[in-house]
Order: C-alpha cells, then structure tokens, then sequence
C-alpha cells in the first residue's frame, strides 16, 4: 500500500467510482462525493453504484456522500464531473486549499477553455494537474492492469497523486505537459464519434485506420499550437487514449458514432444512454477553439456538422475523401 492519505473524489459515475476505488485500494481513506443527496445515500447504503458499475462491491474505505464538508480533510480533490459542469461544481463547494487533478475530458462550450483553464478561474492560485490516458473505468474498478499520466507544472504534485494514487496494477507516469495531455484527452472523443460512424455506416476497417492516423495528426496540430508539445500527441493520453477509445467495445463516442453511421439520429442515440459522451459537446467547441488558434481539424469538423445535422454520414466522408492530395 502506497497512500495512507485522505483523497476526495468528486463525481459519482462510472469514472469518479472507479477511482474512488483505486485511491482506496492504493491505501487511501476515500470520500465519494455526489451532488445529488438520494443518489448519494443509495450509494452509500447499498455499497453499489448499481447505476454504472453494477455488481462491483465498494470498498470498506470509501464513503459516499453529497456534504460538502465531508470534502475539507482531503488533501488531494479528483474532479471526475464531466468537463461542462466543472465550473459549476467548484462554485458551490468550498476552497480547502486542496491539491486538484482534473480526471474529466473536453473544452467547456462557450468559454472554449481546457479543465485546467477552467481550473485556473474557478480556483485561482491552486496547484493542479490533470489525469488522463486509456483508461475504461469498469476495467480499472475491478483493478485490472493500467496506466495513465499524471501531467503538472508542479513536480510535486505530480509525485505526490503518483505516489497516492499508483499501485502495481495502476502505473502512473508523470508530466510535464498538461496542455498536450488535455488536447489529447478533448480530441479523442470526438476522433471517436467519427471512428464509430465509419464502423456503423460499413466503411470497414481500413477506412477507421485511416481516420484515426490522420485524426492523431489533428491532435498532434491543436497541442502543439497551443503551447504543448507533438511527442505527447504518442504517449498514453494521446495514441494510447486514442487507440482504446476508437476500437474499445466499451467506448461511449465510439458506439454513439456507430449508432450515427446506421442511421440513428442524435436524439435517439442520447435518449438510450446512461454515460456521457462527452465528443459531443466537445466537438464544436473544439474545432472553434483551434479555429481560434489558425489549426484546420477536418475530421473534427466534419463530426461537429454531422451532430448539428448539416451533413449525413456519406456527405461527411465524401467531404473528406474529397480534400485535395498532400504529403503527409
């Protein structure tokens, strides 16, 4: 056991449990924090989230709860909402000083701003990180082999949620780069939804290859022009992100894209699910944003007009097979 620390995780879905219960199993004493009270004593009553991760028995450290002041002995705060309601998560909970690490994935739609961006609003002066890499949170609740990356500007932090949050069977890296790590953890969710619809629509596999080798070079583009590096763009919270989200059975984008590709509409899709797919949000928020940075995202693009209904999936595939011819 490596914690032996106090470690409050905020959002109660299938992600924020998970990691509830990997911060437990790494030795930590856990507050599972939900923002809805009944959800929160169902929770804690039952010792399930039967919601998300049915079946799987919490751990005896972790507490549930929706009390904002059961979050002020925690030192270290995993934000696990989805990235659209981060902002107004921390404007109804106290600052404790605690240490932050984004667990959530996408740009908030209007300001265009990244979690930790948002971070930087919402709680100015604190020491933050983002968490990120090709993680499926019903494989790492069970505590099945993983890594991820721990990026920070401050190396203390960044050993301080490694050491907390790190077991044999959960590998932590460290990271230096949150803007790259962020790029990646936004765009392949959205690379996702396309990834999907070519599956779904019966493009076949060569074709999702294809797509998602150019929509690396998408990511790669976007970090670099806003101040992260490309060589993050082939670690874990780029590629290795990118490759379980685009072919992983259980990916939320990806089955929403395939559900595109057959026809379903939108609305149809959503209305079926339980989990956030966050790409669609992240989508036009995304291509505005490297818009705004002079970065071309044409698969980025084309899933953000097939979500608003401006293109089908044949048009959105014939836009792209239609670009002029280039070196890669």
């Amino acid at each position: 056991m490596q914690g032996s620390g106090r470690i409050a995780v905020l959002g109660a879905g299938a992600w924020g449990t998970a990691l509830a219960q990997q911060a437990a199993r790494a030795g930590n004493d856990v507050t599972l924090w939900a923002r809805d009270a009944a959800r929160a004593a169902a929770i804690q009553a039952g010792r399930e989230n039967a919601r998300y991760l049915p079946g799987l028995a919490l751990h005896p450290a972790i507490q549930v709860t929706a009390a904002a002041e059961a979050l002020a002995g925690a030192d270290l705060w995993l934000l696990v909402v989805p990235a659209q309601h981060l902002r107004a998560t921390l404007e109804t909970l106290p600052d404790t000083g605690a240490n932050l690490v984004v667990c959530a994935k996408g740009v908030e739609r209007g300001t265009l701003l990244l979690p930790l961006e948002v971070l930087d609003q919402a709680r100015p002066g604190a020491t933050t990180a983002v968490l990120s890499g090709p993680n499926f949170a019903h494989e790492v609740a069970k505590g099945l082999p993983a890594a991820a990356v721990i990026a920070s500007r401050d190396a203390g932090l960044r050993a301080l949620a490694a050491e907390r949050l790190g077991t044999a069977g959960f590998r932590l890296y460290g990271g230096d780069d949150p803007m790259g790590v962020q790029v990646g953890g936004a765009a392949k969710n959205v690379i996702a939804i396309a990834a999907g619809a070519v599956i779904g629509a019966g493009l076949g596999e060569n074709a999702r290859a294809a797509l998602v080798t150019r929509g690396l070079a998408e990511l790669s583009r976007l970090a670099v022009a806003l101040g992260g590096r490309a060589e993050t763009a082939a670690g874990l919270s780029g590629l290795g992100d990118l490759l379980l989200t685009t072919t992983g059975p259980g990916s939320r984008n990806t089955s929403l894209g395939m559900e595109l590709g057959r026809g379903v509409g939108l609305e149809a899709a959503l209305a079926t699910r339980v989990g956030v797919a966050e790409g669609v949000a992240t989508a036009p928020a995304i291509v505005a944003r490297a818009a705004a940075a002079g970065v071309e995202l044409p698969i980025g693009a084309a899933v953000a007009d097939l979500l608003a209904g401006r293109l089908t999936v044949a048009e959105a595939m014939g836009r792209l097979l239609a670009r002029p011819r280039r070196d890669e």
